[in-house]
């Protein structure tokens, strides 16, 4: 199993936690609260540890589970701390109407964290196309990846597995706008059809 240090204190920090440990993999959570953080852990429980806001993460996957707006600075703050990390983006992109993505053209919420990362770092995008409650709920969902280091993303998808979720490699990091534009195509779904969150994107493979 993985050791996995979660960055931030929030619904899907929770949710990822809470799945992660009962997948037999050792947890850390991190806030700048470090009270948040020591309130997590111990919801999250079986031996769930609290880490030291900016210092280096225990875990070898780092979930970067953080507001968009917050990602970068967090990552440029951690600078060499995330040297060799996997660094998990977990973020949606969508402007406050959700009508649109606030990153550059061409570009995506992952690649400008990428930019921010220390150079040895691997970011991975993955979770941002499940709503918390779903994932929460533990059910085998499917989780969409995407990542340029293979090695990186072989270790997410173990992860992801050990979760009981099924991970989908969708190709390099410039995916991630696409998977990015899924979260909007969601909340789309949710204002406009499905009129709630009690739902997520799949893959039915036709035998």
């Amino acid at each position: 199993m993985s050791s996995i240090s979660i960055i931030g204190s929030g619904n899907m920090a929770s949710a990822i936690g809470a799945l992660a440990v009962k997948g037999g993999n050792a947890v850390e959570v991190i806030s700048r609260d470090a009270a948040k953080a020591a309130a997590l852990a111990k919801e999250i429980g079986d031996g769930a540890t609290v880490g030291r806001w900016g210092a280096v993460p225990a875990g070898e996957i780092v979930i970067l589970a953080v507001l968009f707006d917050s990602a970068v600075p967090v990552v440029s703050q951690y600078g060499d701390a995330l040297a060799g990390k996997i660094i998990v983006d977990i973020t949606n992109t969508f402007s406050p109407d959700a009508k649109g993505l606030v990153t550059p053209n061409g570009s995506s919420g992952a690649q400008e964290i990428a930019k921010a990362a220390t150079k040895s770092a691997h970011v991975v995008k993955a979770f941002n196309t499940l709503f918390r409650d779903v994932l929460a709920a533990g059910a085998p969902l499917d989780v969409f990846m995407a990542g340029d280091d293979a090695q990186a993303k072989a270790s997410v998808s173990a992860f992801i597995k050990s979760l009981g979720l099924r991970p989908h490699d969708t190709g390099d990091l410039s995916m991630a706008h696409w998977l990015e534009g899924a979260g909007l195509l969601e909340m789309g779904l949710m204002t406009h059809s499905v009129k709630h969150t009690n739902f997520f994107l799949s893959v039915n493979i036709l035998s």
